[in-house]
């Protein structure tokens, strides 16, 4: 028997997206944002309320970095979410956090997360709080390749967001081939 919850924010699995963005002086900045994921080909989608400071950031400079959070930086990734450089302009040194230009983008990459997208803002709804981004590079740091060169998903060990238990999940093993396993049905 199925039970009505209702219309909630529910949806497995949630990805804890970094945002980075620099402000006007250069300083960079990471808040984390769980709402989010890809919009379309090449496109990412991210809801940011207008009064972030992040979202003030990106909009000026017109680009931004999505790092992918990792479980070895579970309390980094919370942190900047909970605390915002609005009020604690120092976060990113408290958080332990390096950031480093990015190469095809004017926002920074982040040492401590492994993978990341390089992003243009399109356009931000200030209503909806609704931002797309083209992706314009993926880069991701050697730790997390495999042999053949692309990223492995267990060395990534990325963390997603339970909005039912509140609490940070790394995501488990592979069950399955994508695009391979369904052809076993009929």
């Amino acid at each position: 028997m199925r039970r009505d919850l209702g219309a909630e924010t529910i949806l497995y699995p949630m990805p804890v997206l970094i945002i980075g963005t620099y402000g006007e002086d250069g300083t960079p900045d990471a808040m984390n944002a769980a709402w989010g994921g890809i919009h379309d080909t090449a496109q990412i989608g991210v809801c940011l309320s207008a009064d972030h400071k992040t979202t003030r950031n990106l909009l000026a400079r017109g680009a931004f970095t999505v790092s992918i959070a990792d479980a070895a930086h579970v309390a980094q990734a919370d942190y900047v979410g909970i605390v915002s450089a609005n009020d604690v302009p120092d976060k990113l040194s408290r958080a332990g956090l390096h950031a480093t230009p990015a190469e095809h983008t004017d926002a920074p990459l982040f040492e401590e997360f492994p993978l990341a997208l390089e992003c243009r803002v399109v356009r931000y709804d200030e209503t909806s709080g609704y931002l797309v981004g083209d992706i314009v590079n993926v880069s991701a740091d050697e730790r997390i390749l495999g042999t053949d060169g692309k990223i492995d998903a267990e060395k990534l060990a990325s963390i997603a967001f339970d909005p039912v238990a509140l609490v940070y999940r790394v995501l488990g093993p592979a069950v399955g081939d994508a695009f391979q396993i369904g052809k076993t049905i009929g």
